[in-house]
């Protein structure tokens, strides 16, 4: 029997406590998982490719059978190339269903021996996004809890460097 390999892809711009527990939900389902920071040409990021990966490298080095990796292109050539049968991803609310439930099914289209498992949020995140972390951020807000905390600590970091670099 081959092993079970699982990607859970996504910008991780910055990884939240929400992403560590699909992460950690994932590990005990799968036999090695690969998180993969994807990056996506309609978004700025505050963190680059690199920066991201460091962090999630930090967040999951307790966990054995999870790996991080970056790829460009489509999920489903990257999943492919991996040989993963599965992709993980997350939902929070209702509202994330329907954006999910069209990215499984041209997934599927385009490959059809690869499944989509779709993960709820534990109750305690399901208002969580890397947006709404960044924004509160942004504007001075307390994010304890909402991210790991040297992520916390980067973001105030990069915020403070943003800041300063649009006053000259």
């Amino acid at each position: 029997m081959t092993e079970q390999v699982a990607i859970y892809a996504g910008s991780f711009d910055p990884i939240t406590n929400g992403h560590l527990d699909i992460i950690e939900r994932s590990s005990k389902i799968f036999e090695n998982v690969i998180v993969a920071v994807f990056c996506n040409p309609f978004k700025e990021p505050l963190f680059s490719m690199e920066e991201r990966v460091k962090m999630l490298e930090e967040a999951v080095k307790d966990f054995s059978n999870v790996s991080v990796d970056a790829f460009e292109g489509l999920l489903i050539d990257y999943v492919k190339q991996k040989k993963a049968k599965v992709i993980i991803r997350g939902i929070r609310a209702v509202s994330d269903f329907e954006g999910e439930f069209q990215k499984a099914s041209i997934n599927k289209k385009m490959a059809p021996e690869i499944e989509t498992l779709i993960l709820m949020s534990s109750n305690e995140h399901a208002f969580l996004s890397s947006s709404l972390v960044k924004e509160a951020a942004l504007f001075g807000g307390c994010i304890r809890g909402l991210v790991p905390p040297y992520v916390e600590a980067k973001m105030f970091h990069r915020i403070k460097e943003i800041k300063e670099k649009r006053l000259k």
